[in-house]
């Protein structure tokens, strides 16, 4: 890929920040915009009228940050621009993000990182429909199981320590909240197992992740998710490194030597899934 232009965009709910950056090594265009299909368009038209530019020989570099990203990887999606989808973390250990500085200033790091390592791009490719059926179910999923253990959790943490009486009164007026929500919970995992056993290709990955010792449904269903059917992420250690589960040393020079540990960019629902299944 003969890549020419690398155009780096910190995103935010609101605002996104641009920043395009040319093979020579200088920054070309700076701006800020809304988080909206119009604004995109209009700045995206601008970036297409800069001199020399041209589609099959830029890329597009942003880090993952869930529905944010959503407006802006649908219409470059649409135009066929080629979009890198980059992990927060590997543009951290890169050097090409540091927060505290300013959205401007994240996307020059960005630009620059794609320009870096452009002998590395991996084209973000859409999750096919089911994949993206399979995100949302499983994200209810989760948000049950905590609103579940918000409500059990201190219950249990108070027996002893209250009067019979009103332990018993707290834990009826739970009660038809926690029932409700077990019956929510119960057609939730009845939905993900007929949304998997209906597409034939996630069945068979599905049936090959679970076929680990320790790894269930829930953990199966996050790593598809994750690494978008293993398209995304094809390297163990990648994954390792996306999950939080491997622990970088903190070391600069001969005078500090930190504790090793995981950065706090680490896709932290999988580094539970994958401790939990290693604890079974």
């Amino acid at each position: 890929m003969d890549t020419q232009h690398f155009i780096g965009i910190d995103i935010s709910k609101a605002t996104l920040d641009w920043a395009v950056y040319s093979l020579g090594g200088t920054i070309i265009y700076q701006t800020q915009s809304a988080n909206s299909e119009t604004a995109i368009k209009a700045t995206v038209k601008i970036i297409e009228s800069l001199p020399g530019f041209d589609r099959e020989k830029s890329v597009f570099c942003m880090e993952h940050t869930g529905i944010y990203n959503a407006h802006l990887l649908a219409y470059l999606h649409k135009l066929h621009f080629p979009v890198w989808l980059e992990n927060s973390l590997q543009i951290k250990r890169a050097g090409g993000l540091q927060r505290g500085k300013t959205d401007a200033v994240d996307a020059v790091r960005i630009a620059e990182y794609a320009c870096r390592f452009r002998d590395k791009i991996r084209l973000w490719q859409p999750p096919r429909q089911v994949i993206q059926q399979l995100a949302a179910l499983s994200g209810v999923r989760q948000r049950l199981l905590s609103a579940r253990q918000q409500l059990q959790q201190p219950l249990q943490e108070q027996q002893g320590f209250l009067t019979p009486s009103l332990q018993k009164q707290l834990t009826k007026t739970c009660q038809t909240s926690l029932k409700a929500i077990n019956l929510d919970i119960d057609k939730i995992e009845k939905q993900i197992k007929e949304l998997i056993n209906k597409d034939p290709d996630l069945k068979e990955l599905f049936e090959l992740i679970t076929s680990v010792p320790g790894v269930g449904s829930a953990t199966a269903s996050e790593v598809i998710v994750a690494t978008n059917e293993f398209t995304s992420i094809t390297d163990p250690k990648k994954l390792a490194c996306h999950a939080g589960v491997a622990p970088f040393e903190h070391q600069s020079g001969s005078s500090i030597r930190g504790k090793a540990r995981v950065n706090h960019h680490a896709r932290k629902r999988l580094k539970s899934l994958f401790h939990l299944g290693a604890f079974r």
